[in-house]
């Protein structure tokens, strides 16, 4: 009959969904073996550029993507982002930022980042792009309109939260009383999610930043000559100096340094097209030195910079001063850098092998990374075979890996995971300690991928919502 089916027929749509979801199932897999992979941060040793918290008051832990597909043609760059397999323990993923790249001299000096390619150069400092900077700069002043972090010194001034209102000529003085800025702990994190957070931390605070960045808008009144921006670093103060409405024609924007017994003299530095703050519109102004180079931007351009030698004094401070008339400061945020601490690090200074990386987290108080990653190493015989042979795993302290138990009824036993994942359980008696063994880099075949943007967590109700690209 014409309306009969044959069994084939009748059993077409099962394999057409069998092969459907076969296919889903193997694209899938290839899009993570290949192409794109979520991953959970589970510490904060990425902050900020990377939240993963835990605490009594809550939890957030950002969500990423990985591109691994770029990394198929070609090698990653430095400042990347970057999800690898723990040297120490192939079956654990990290995320770190690579900072040191195959073949170099590497060095943690002074809280800054150095390189060189033969012992016979100079220490140079990588610079990073303004992108990677954006997510780097740890910021210090919180949204709180009923307290300022400014103290003026002319009662025509006011301040109040983020907010300078200058009539004449005065200056206002960032904490003054306070000291220098410090690498405290929890510096950099959003408003949101500072609670969540402890303020205390056993290194925080440690060690004086010079390396900041001052940031806002201004709306300069009539009779304002100019308005001043400083920044001090140890003896040298370094005045960025824009000129007002009231300037006369053809004045720039300009930097200049001051030094209390340095020997040289810097000349100052000045944008090559004149410029004045126009009568009472709004402009934005960032200032900045980082990592040597002092920085005026106005609305997001450059107009000025100025090269500087190093200095091992960090101490800091910073100041807004106005000439003449007076201006009104809004969106005042202070932030300032990374700083790389290296008096826990097995490795402070070193030549990077071909073919291999140097990764740091860029919340340098607590972050597990190459500066410190080290083997446990014990000598075992096999009971069988009489082989020797030599296990490594990675030193984690307070006991974590290896790990003694010195109440076995049998005797002490040692528990370690080695570096390939696997657990072993040893007898000390049947295990000789070893030297620890130094291994602070990443081979390039560990690197998997390029994080590239945080899709998660999104929790608006709170103010923890975490979406973007990642530089």
């Amino acid at each position: 009959m014409s309306g009969a089916k044959t069994t084939h027929e009748l059993s077409a749509p099962w394999r057409e969904n069998i092969e459907a979801m076969t296919m889903a199932v193997i694209m899938a897999l290839f899009l993570k073996l290949f192409m794109v992979e979520a991953y959970q941060i589970p510490s904060g040793s990425m902050q900020p550029t990377l939240i993963g918290h835990v605490s009594s008051k809550g939890i957030i832990k950002d969500r990423i993507l990985a591109d691994k597909f770029s990394f198929h043609f070609r090698d990653p760059e430095r400042f990347e982002v970057v999800i690898f397999r723990y040297p120490l323990n192939h079956a654990k993923n990290f995320v770190k930022r690579v900072v040191g790249m195959p073949g170099e001299y590497f060095r943690i000096h002074n809280g800054d980042l150095w390189q060189r390619a033969t012992e016979a150069e100079p220490w140079r400092i990588p610079r990073r792009s303004r992108e990677v900077q954006r997510e780097t700069w740890k910021h210090l002043v919180r949204d709180e309109p009923e307290h300022s972090s400014w103290s003026t010194n002319s009662k025509n001034w006011q301040a109040t939260g983020r907010k300078l209102v200058a009539r004449g000529s005065g200056s206002a003085d960032y904490r003054p009383g306070d000291g220098s800025i410090m690498d405290v702990y929890n510096h950099g994190y959003p408003d949101s999610v500072l609670p969540l957070i402890p303020f205390v931390h056993q290194d925080s605070g440690t060690y004086p930043v010079s390396d900041l960045r001052l940031e806002g808008t201004v709306r300069a009144l009539p009779d304002c000559k100019a308005i001043e921006l400083s920044l001090t670093e140890g003896p040298r103060t370094f005045t960025f100096r824009i000129p007002g409405p009231l300037a006369p024609p053809g004045e720039v924007p300009t930097i200049r340094v001051e030094s209390r017994g340095f020997d040289r003299e810097y000349p100052s530095s000045g944008a090559e097209t004149p410029y004045r703050l126009p009568d009472g519109q709004s402009v934005q102004f960032g200032v900045q030195n980082l990592d040597d180079l002092l920085e005026l931007d106005i609305d997001g351009e450059v107009v000025c910079s100025l090269e500087i030698d190093p200095a091992e004094d960090q101490n800091s401070s910073v100041r807004i001063a106005v000439h003449g008339g007076g201006a009104d400061f809004d969106e005042l945020m202070l932030s300032r850098d990374i700083y790389y601490t290296s008096h826990h690090a097995k490795v402070s200074e070193t030549r990077i092998p071909e073919g291999n990386y140097f990764m740091m987290g860029d919340n340098t108080q607590n972050s597990s990374d190459s500066r410190e990653w080290t083997f446990a190493r014990y000598q075992v015989t096999d009971p069988e075979t009489g082989i020797e042979r030599v296990l490594r795993g990675s030193f984690e302290r307070n006991n974590l890996n290896p790990y003694i138990d010195a109440g076995d009824p049998e005797g002490p036993i040692i528990y370690m995971r080695d570096e390939w994942g696997e657990r072993y359980r040893l007898k000390q008696t049947d295990a000789k300690k070893l030297s620890y063994e130094t291994a602070s880099f990443v081979p390039r075949e560990l690197i998997l991928g390029r994080a590239f943007a945080v899709f998660w967590p999104l929790d608006p109700i709170n103010g923890r919502y975490r979406w973007g690209w990642i530089h």
